[in-house]
């Protein structure tokens, strides 16, 4: 039993990991209508650049450069080749960003070298607390404190500001949105930036449990898109609900049959498609 409680909090620790690299794709793929093949790769991004100022700073320095760096990365890559790509359609946008894959997978060996890379949780957070006869990290506990928060904020930003309701209209009729003097682009711009940053950030949370290595973003960006279609394609709420039941799934799994844990995730958006194609929360 005791097992059994260990792996539910841990399952909940990655699901939120899976959360918030899958609301970001939910900002990009599900309501820009941008097949982001790359997300997965900012992810790993994200986790190098904060191991590089870990190394050399501190780790709040680290959960800020993240998102900041890929961020910005985010924005010059929409702006200048995403937004163009779009007059072609999707096979073109698809094509550069499976690019952008191998460019980054490869940008990360030459910069920080093809070893796996590590760092020590922070000595503020090392330690655990008692939970009854078991313990668990108070990293893991921040992770999901932290993760909760991001997530609550974009989606308070999105349905509670201002600035989201126009988002949110442009997405419907950018037209009508650009009719009355907003410059619709630019917004789906800081819309793709918020996007990657997010998986930025996951990544350089992720970091002190699971360390780094060059081709980390890859099974991610197939599980962030399996969270999207689960939790329906641009549901915000689909993305968290999707990815904290695909973490449960996957963690819960080990205990079961741990070669299996992977193939459960796909086995259960197979499960979710044939009982409701439009995912658990979509529209579409």
């Amino acid at each position: 039993m005791e097992l059994v409680a260990i792996e539910i909090l841990n399952g909940i620790v990655l699901g939120v990991i899976y959360a918030l690299v899958a609301a970001g794709l939910t900002l990009i793929f599900g309501m820009l209508d941008i097949p982001n093949f790359a997300h997965g790769s900012f992810y790993a991004l994200g986790a190098y650049v904060a191991y590089t100022a870990m190394t050399h700073a501190n780790f709040p320095l680290a959960l800020v450069a993240a998102p900041l760096a890929v961020g910005t990365l985010g924005l010059i890559v929409d702006a200048l080749f995403i937004r163009r790509l779009a007059r072609a359609g999707h096979t073109y946008q698809i094509l550069f960003t499976l690019g952008i894959v191998l460019i980054v997978q490869e940008a990360i060996v030459l910069i920080w070298g093809a070893d796996p890379t590590s760092v020590d949780v922070p000595a503020a957070l090392s330690g655990g607390i008692a939970l009854g006869p078991i313990s668990f990290p108070y990293y893991r506990l921040f992770l999901v404190a932290v993760a909760a928060v991001l997530i609550a904020a974009v989606w308070l930003g999105l349905e509670r500001t201002k600035l989201g309701a126009i988002i949110r209209a442009g997405i419907e009729d950018s037209e009508m949105v650009e009719a009355i003097g907003y410059d619709i682009q630019r917004l789906f711009t800081l819309v793709f930036a918020l996007g990657v940053a997010l998986a930025a950030i996951a990544g350089a949370l992720i970091l002190p449990i699971r360390g780094g290595q060059p081709a980390m973003g890859n099974e991610l960006n197939a599980i962030s898109f399996v969270v999207v279609v689960i939790g329906g394609l641009g549901s915000y709420a689909g993305a968290v609900v999707g990815g904290i039941l695909v973490g449960l799934v996957q963690s819960l799994m080990t205990l079961i049959l741990p070669s299996a844990s992977e193939v459960a995730i796909f086995a259960a958006m197979v499960l979710v498609l044939l009982l409701r194609p439009q995912g658990l929360f979509g529209t579409r």
